[in-house]
C-alpha cells in the first residue's frame, strides 16, 4: 500500500483526533442505525461497543462472540459512515497472538482504523494469577505479546492502525495506578499507540493516569462520571460512553414493552424520534 490509500490517509485522520485537553468523543454505536445517528449527531469518528455490538447479534458480551460475525457487524458500520470507525475487538477473537494478528488484518479489511484490545480474561481461559489459579488479567509478558502481533499485522498491511490497549486493573479490582502504569508502560512498549483504563472517572486517579501514562489517556464514561469539559481538563485525549448508549436505548425497548402489555398505554414512546426524520437519516445512500 502507499500513503496515497484511502485507508492510510482515514487511519492518520484518526490517529490526529487524539489530543490530551481536546478529547476525541466517542458515543459507542451497535449498528449502521446506531453508526449513523452518532456520526448525524457530528461525532468525529465512530466506534463500536463489544457489548452493544455482541448483543445486537443475540450472544453475551465477554469473548462468546466469533470473529466473523463481529467483524461482519463492524464492515457493515464502516460501510454506513464517512468518519473514521474504530472497532472494539475484545480480546481480539483469538486464541494466541498469531490469531489476533489474523483478526487485524480482518479488521483493516473490514474498513476500521483503529481498534481496542483488552487484557482482560473470561471463563477461566488465559495465564496464572497470584494465588496459583486463573487470574482475572492476562499476564503482562503475553498480553505485550498479542498487541505486538497486532501492530505487526497492520505494519504489513500499511495502515497506521490505531491500537487501543484496553487496561481492566479499576474495573476489575486488579490493581491501582502503579500496576496500570506498569501495564501501560509494557503495551506501549510493544506497539499500542493509546491507553484505556475504563472504570477511572475519579478525578485524582484520572490525574495520576494522564501524568504517567506515555500516551493519549482514554476513559469510559456514564451517568455519575464527570463531564467531559472537566476530564478534558485533566487532559484526557478520549471519552468513550461504551454500552452504556446501547443499555439505554435497549431501557426504552424493555419499558415500553411492559407498558404497553400491562398497562396497554404508550408513554414510554414519548420523545421518539420522527418517522420521516429516521427515514431521511437511516435510509440515505452513502
Amino acid at each position: 500500500m502507499t500513503n496515497q490509500n484511502p485507508t492510510h490517509e482515514t487511519a492518520l485522520a484518526f490517529r490526529a483526533l487524539h489530543t490530551p485537553g481536546r478529547p476525541l468523543v466517542l458515543p459507542n454505536a451497535w449498528n449502521t442505525a446506531s453508526a449513523r445517528l452518532v456520526e448525524e449527531a457530528g461525532a468525529s469518528a465512530v466506534a463500536t461497543t463489544s457489548a452493544g455490538l455482541a448483543w445486537d447479534l443475540g450472544t453475551a458480551d465477554g469473548d462468546r462472540l466469533d470473529r466473523d460475525r463481529a467483524l461482519g457487524a463492524v464492515a457493515r458500520v464502516a460501510a454506513a459512515v464517512r468518519v473514521p470507525v474504530s472497532a472494539d475487538i475484545e480480546s481480539g477473537y483469538a486464541k494466541d497472538a498469531a490469531g489476533v494478528g489474523d483478526t487485524i488484518r480482518a479488521v483493516l479489511a473490514a474498513g476500521a482504523v483503529g481498534v481496542n484490545i483488552e487484557d482482560a480474561l473470561y471463563d477461566g481461559e488465559g495465564g496464572e494469577g497470584d494465588d496459583g489459579g486463573r487470574g482475572p488479567l492476562r499476564p503482562v509478558a503475553e498480553q505485550a505479546e498479542r498487541i505486538a502481533a497486532a501492530r505487526a499485522a497492520a505494519d504489513r498491511e500499511g495502515v497506521p492502525l490505531f491500537i487501543n490497549a484496553r487496561i481492566d486493573t479499576v474495573l476489575r479490582g486488579a490493581g491501582g495506578v502503579g500496576e496500570t502504569l506498569e501495564r501501560a508502560a509494557a503495551f506501549l512498549a510493544a506497539g499500542a499507540d493509546g491507553i484505556f483504563v475504563p472504570g477511572a472517572v475519579d478525578p485524582g486517579t484520572v490525574k495520576s493516569l494522564v501524568a504517567g501514562v506515555e500516551g493519549p489517556l482514554n476513559v469510559l464514561v456514564g451517568p455519575g462520571a464527570p463531564s467531559v469539559a472537566e476530564l478534558a481538563a485533566l487532559g484526557v485525549a478520549r471519552i468513550s460512553a461504551g454500552s452504556s448508549i446501547a443499555q439505554a436505548a435497549h431501557a426504552v425497548v424493555r419499558r415500553a414493552a411492559r407498558e404497553l402489555l400491562s398497562a396497554g398505554t404508550y408513554d414510554s414512546l414519548t420523545g421518539g424520534l420522527d418517522y420521516a426524520e429516521l427515514n431521511s437519516v437511516l435510509g440515505g445512500a452513502r
